[in-house]
């Protein structure tokens, strides 16, 4: 399973139930990822994009505590025993974590590789996701240079689980 989120410099990916920055390479990043592939997500999640919609080219699954919740278009599961057996006719490989927070805090033990975009600012955020420079079992593989978007400079950053021995 895969993480991806773009975050500012604090690690912080949204406020507000919305996303702190929007960059298109950013955007364009996340579609490629994506497509075509598995998106679990938390409610707030699936709830703030366009209409409430599930995102078109991928299979959306909504992980939420809500009893009865019903999402159109989505597979609806409401804990991780029932997110598991749902992911299971998947390659883990095409499943990415997609938030929000809880989402990511709950998942990140699921995942082997993390996709963050790294936003050069300090945004005023309500979310963070665990800073993976200092999580342990993570390391950094590679940096791949952005740009700069309204004086923003960004980067995409690829984290690994480390390997451990047995």
């Amino acid at each position: 399973m895969k993480l991806i989120a773009a975050i500012d410099s604090n690690w912080n990916i949204g406020k507000d139930g919305a996303l702190l920055v929007h960059i298109p390479q950013d955007m364009k990043f996340f579609r490629e990822k994506t497509m075509g592939k598995v998106v679990v997500m938390g409610r707030k999640t699936l709830e703030s994009f366009p209409g409430k919609r599930p995102l078109k080219g991928r299979t959306n699954i909504v992980l939420t505590k809500s009893a009865g919740y019903e999402a159109e278009g989505a597979v609806v599961v409401h804990s991780i025993d029932e997110l598991t057996k749902a992911l299971a006719e998947y390659d883990s490989g095409d499943v990415y974590v997609i938030g929000g927070g809880s989402i990511y805090r709950q998942l990140l033990p699921l995942c082997d590789t993390a996709y963050i975009t790294k936003v050069g600012v300090s945004c005023e955020a309500d979310t963070s996701i665990p800073d993976l420079d200092e999580e342990p079992g993570w390391y950094l593989r590679y940096t791949r240079k952005g740009g700069v978007h309204d004086g923003m400079e960004y980067n995409f950053c690829t984290y690994l689980r480390r390997k451990t021995k047995k």
